[in-house]
């Protein structure tokens, strides 16, 4: 593996797109069912102007898409509701989120979990191969060049 390009990296790609703290707030409230700009800033605390332009950012790269809704008197505005690309980092948050409940909570625990909606049964996320083999750790994971993968030179 060592004979291929690291800048052609999957985790740096998308790091640039999602990589700062404020993205991530955002999407978590995001997938907490928060859609309206003034309940997300009153939810995180992020300033005005950084808010408008993480979101305006997740909306351009396709993780959110802008809906228009108008209160009763009030002027037209736009709720943020997560595309598919969008749902699809949900995996990655949990695992984040797991690591930080491991390894960054406070002694009170963890300040959410995750419970399946049908059973109420805990949420946790596991890697598994296609062959439905758990994957215990990264010990168990070789990384092998892909079809993207590029040679250094």
């Amino acid at each position: 593996m060592l004979d291929y390009d690291p800048a052609n990296c999957a985790i740096g790609a998308a790091v640039a797109i999602i990589g700062e703290r404020p993205t991530f707030l955002v999407l978590g409230e995001a997938f907490n069912g928060v859609r309206r700009f003034d309940d997300m800033q009153r939810r995180t605390a992020i300033p005005r102007q950084v808010l408008s332009d993480r979101l305006a950012r997740l909306v351009r790269e396709d993780l959110l898409r802008k809906v228009p809704y108008q209160d009763a008197g009030q002027r037209r505005r736009y709720e943020y509701r997560l595309t598919s690309k969008g749902l699809d980092l949900y995996p990655g948050l949990v695992a984040l989120m797991e690591w930080g409940d491991r390894y960054a909570a406070g002694p009170d625990g963890p300040p959410v979990v995750l419970q399946h909606r049908d059973c109420g049964e805990p949420v946790r996320l596991r890697l598994s191969c296609q062959a439905g083999h758990v994957l215990e750790s990264a010990r168990d994971v070789t990384p092998v060049p892909g079809p993207g993968a590029r040679k250094i030179a």
